[in-house]
């Protein structure tokens, strides 16, 4: 049976020949005989005469060995041999047929077709019944071929594994039935990327891809991917999939002017790796290093590890599929041999180009030889030559250990896990036991298809089995190249977990060619600090770094938008956290308040001495024409106001803002009503209207006044703390971190009428004592009532207009203007009168010397003096009436004059208002 099979595929390869399609020579170039026949799509030959020079169909005319390609090749055979000699398959022997695709769709297309047909001849089949020669087919290396050979294979129903094509649009099962994969799809691959880009906070990314379809896909999977992971890609530059393609060479120069001009240093190649090779020699052409991340077409390309100056072009990372060992392969590869009854016509030529001596290579020699190595140019055609070449009589029997210092081989895992997998969905098929397998071989592909599907196994401890997509979800590995002399070594830095989509990366095992070993940057623009965020342009990925605003703040880099700080907490511009406010007020240890208080201690130390030295002279005619009793009414009043004033300072309460107007207004009321007393009773003394003075003097009631005037404003204070009750307010500020207290006087009408009804009295004292201005000097007091009344009424005019506009030092003004007040008030009250008790000379403040200044007054002013009053409207003096009356003299007015009746006196002096 075996032989049947094997026979029969030589007679169709004759019949091509014959044909001079010359497919089984050129392209099927290896085969070897089996019970089952397997078919695989190599691509050993990566290029091919441009098609676009054919006139007629022609034979291939395919060129370049590629050593990674012809290495998975043999790991295909030699597992193939493995399982054949380990007896899995009882009685069962597996055979192959390897077909080289020249790396070109429609050659790939051609095999697929001789590999299917029967007799030479690819038949249309109607009966699902059919058999084909070949029951399952491993390839191609690439997307491209694979989507092309996938569509002509799900015809039949031949299953089709791949080791590396991961475009993604090969996981359609309803275009793709029939493909199975042993890696995942490119969706897994591009999200892997873009999240490691992520990972480094390399956000600014160019990409190079290939015109076919794995490009394509790729790189529309990748933007999807680098969206999600806020990666930006800086360009996207296309590049000729095939290196004979004419624009070739001017592309890959234009692609590496771009790459070399642009900012961005993360450059995504997603290219086979002839391609890179190409536009790595233009970087070093151009002395370009960049990081350069590897698509899994060229992640493990051991021929660019090795090419000259690949140490000057940068960092290279790269995910390539799960990788593994391959028991024996290293052996095999160093005493390289067909199979028994095996044919390999790919190992004959890897020969030739590496054991046969050629005249190109006997050149080099010679100029080796005779020149500096610098001076000899290496021939393309001699690039896999051994030294020892001319010196081996059999090109043929030669081995070395080329192949494995060439290629990474772990790479051919993926080759194992596919011929494995076909081996245990073979002996299902099959049911077959430790001896023999007792089903039937000629088997319809499909069936081997449906068993392939569900096939689960394991392999090396790991388990393995195809999802509903027909992949592997292994996962990929993370390789760093890195620097191992004048190449690169592939070491796996982490890896990839499909299940969890999570990006795995050791940092510690990555040496950075950089100062302190730094990770290189490529960003569009520098990271944002904590306390500001990214104000995005055109392009998520450029930015302005813009401060945060006054109430949020930022606490990591790169924030896309500020947080806003939590209740009671705030931030100042370009802040990194929010903190409470701090609680600040017009406080006790402020420099302006400490001046405040200092004269709020002076002042009732001079209280204290005008009540001590009034107290010592109560009875003296100084302290009564002050006003006797009134005096120690206003001093207690006065004590009030000062006290209102300390309340000004510290922090405010509910309380304290209502009890330092009440103590205010009270306190100042209290002392205006007795000025008003005493400015009443001046008004009423020198009142020489008999009629207005009688109706008038009804009036005068010291007490009554007093105590009505005083419990009006008690009635203004409690209607304001009722309606409108001062509370306290916070003031705060954008630019500042602190919040300010002060007490707030509600909607300001009561605060108004308030401070309108003390002012109002104060106009009444100062109206009425206006009138007395002009009583001559010595007995006049209403001079001093102006003018602290003047002061009163000036300070609160000027205090309004600051009260307003100064929110923040409303305590500290009013304090003021209740300081200068209450100052006036001692000032122009009290201390002239101490001065007269304690300066004055005690015989001219005694009765006797008052009553002498009244009889002087009396009889040497005479009729002029009298005239003189009744040309001023006859104003009296109130120290004169107060001074006569505490000294029993009768002041009375007869008519329309002034009489001062004294007991003592023996001249009693009429004076009557007519004219003289």
């Amino acid at each position: 049976m075996v032989f049947q099979v094997f026979f029969s595929v030589l007679g169709m390869c004759s019949l091509l020949v014959l044909g001079t399609c010359e497919v089984c020579q050129s392209t099927c170039g290896a085969q070897a005989p089996g019970d089952i026949l397997l078919g695989v799509l190599s691509s050993c030959y990566p290029v091919v005469q441009p098609l676009n020079e054919w006139i007629q169909p022609e034979s291939f005319n395919c060129t370049d060995f590629n050593l990674l390609s012809f290495v998975r090749m043999l790991a295909v055979t030699h597992t193939i041999d493995m399982i054949n000699d380990s007896g899995f398959l009882p009685g069962v022997r597996l055979g192959y047929l390897i077909c080289d695709t020249c790396s070109n769709p429609i050659k790939a297309l051609q095999v697929a077709e001789h590999l299917l047909s029967t007799n030479g001849t690819l038949e249309v089949q109607c009966d699902h019944t059919e058999r084909t020669p070949v029951k399952a087919v491993i390839g191609s290396r690439y997307s491209e071929l694979s989507i092309t050979v996938a569509r002509l294979l799900g015809r039949f129903m031949v299953p089709q594994i791949s080791t590396s094509a991961s475009a993604d649009i090969l996981s359609d099962k309803v275009r793709f039935p029939s493909f199975l994969r042993t890696i995942p799809g490119d969706v897994h691959q591009t999200r892997a990327i873009a999240k490691f880009m992520s990972s480094f906070r390399w956000d600014w990314v160019g990409v190079v891809y290939g015109d076919d379809d794995y490009g394509k896909s790729a790189l529309q999977s990748f933007l999807l991917d680098a969206r999600e992971a806020k990666v930006c890609v800086a360009y996207q530059k296309v590049m000729p999939t095939y290196l004979n393609n004419e624009n070739t060479n001017p592309r890959i120069k234009e692609v590496a002017k771009t790459i070399h001009s642009s900012t961005a240093q993360v450059v995504l190649l997603i290219l086979n790796e002839q391609v890179v090779r190409k536009i790595f020699e233009e970087m070093m052409k151009t002395n370009t290093s960049r990081i350069w991340i590897a698509s899994d077409a060229w992640s493990l390309a051991q021929s660019l590890a090795s090419m000259p100056g690949i140490n000057r072009v940068g960092e290279i990372f790269g995910f390539s599929f799960i990788t593994g060992q391959n028991p024996g392969f290293s052996e095999f590869l160093q005493n390289l041999q067909p199979g028994p009854g095996a044919v390999n016509h790919f190992i004959e030529e890897y020969k030739n180009l590496r054991f046969e001596c050629t005249p190109e290579l006997l050149q080099y020699n010679e100029c080796i030889a005779n020149n500096p190595p610098s001076l000899c140019t290496r021939p393309p055609s001699i690039t896999f030559k051994s030294p020892l070449a001319c010196s081996i009589p059999d090109p043929q029997q030669a081995n070395d250990d080329f192949l494995t210092q060439s290629v990474y081989l772990n790479v051919t895992y993926g080759e194992r896990l596919a011929v494995w997998a076909i081996a245990h969905s073979l002996r299902n098929l099959l049911q077959c036991n430790g001896t023999h397998c007792p089903g039937e071989k000629n088997f319809p592909s499909w069936k081997l298809l449906q068993e392939m599907k569900k096939i689960k196994f394991s392999l090396d401890n790991r388990l393995f089995s195809f999802d509903q997509f027909g992949n592997f979800a292994n996962g990929y590995d993370l390789i760093n190249w890195k620097r191992l002399g004048d190449r690169r070594q592939f070491t796996v830095v982490g890896g990839y977990n499909p299940n969890t989509g999570n990006v795995e990366v050791d940092k510690s095992e990555i040496v950075w060619s950089t100062l302190n070993n730094a990770v290189p940057e490529s960003r569009c623009s520098q990271s944002c600090p904590p306390g500001t965020f990214k104000k995005v342009s055109n392009i998520s990925c450029c930015y302005n770094c813009t401060r945060c605003e006054e109430g949020t703040y930022s606490d990591v880099s790169d924030m896309q938008n500020c947080l806003i700080c939590p209740k009671d907490m705030w931030s100042l511009k370009g802040s990194v956290q929010c903190s409470l406010r701090t609680e600040t007020f017009f406080g006790w240890n402020e420099p302006y308040a400490i001046v405040l208080l200092t004269f709020v201690g002076l002042g009732l130390l001079l209280l204290l001495i005008v009540f001590v030295v009034f107290m010592a002279s109560r009875h003296s005619p100084v302290v009564k024409v002050a006003g006797g009793k009134l005096c120690y009414i206003m001093m207690a009043a006065l004590v009030v106001s000062f006290g209102s004033v300390v309340l000004f300072m510290g922090k405010p309460s509910v309380h304290i803002c209502r009890a330092r107007q009440t103590m205010y207004g009270l306190g100042f009321t209290l002392c205006v009503s007795c000025i008003l007393v005493k400015a009443f009773r001046t008004f009423l003394a020198f009142l020489f209207n008999l009629y207005k003075q009688q109706k008038l003097k009804k009036l005068y009631k010291p007490i009554a006044i007093i105590a009505v005037f005083t419990t009006a404003e008690s009635l203004i204070c409690t209607f304001w703390l009722v309606f409108d009750s001062p509370k306290v307010e916070t003031i705060t500020s954008n630019q500042s971190m602190s919040i300010f207290f002060q007490c707030n006087e509600g909607s300001g009408v009561g605060f108004g009428i308030m401070l309108s009804y003390i002012g109002l009295l104060a106009f009444v004292c100062f109206l009425l004592a206006f009138k007395g201005r002009k009583v001559p000097h010595r007995f006049n007091e209403t001079g001093y009532i102006i003018f602290s009344m003047l002061i009163y009424l000036f300070v609160w005019v000027c205090f309004i207009p600051i009260y307003v506009t100064k929110s923040q030092q409303r305590s500290a003004v009013q304090a003021s203007a209740i300081l200068v007040s209450s100052y006036g008030i001692i000032f122009c009250h009290f201390l002239p009168k101490c001065y007269m008790i304690l300066c004055k000379k005690k015989k001219d403040i005694s009765p006797e010397a008052y009553r002498e200044k009244i009889r002087i007054f009396a009889i040497t002013s005479g009729n002029q003096a009298l005239c003189h009053l009744s040309k001023d409207s006859g104003i009296g003096d109130m120290e004169t009436v107060a001074t006569a009356s505490s000294m029993n003299i009768e002041v009375s007015t007869v008519g329309r004059g002034i009489s001062l009746n004294d007991p003592s006196l023996s001249l009693r002096k009429r004076v009557r208002r007519s004219s003289i």
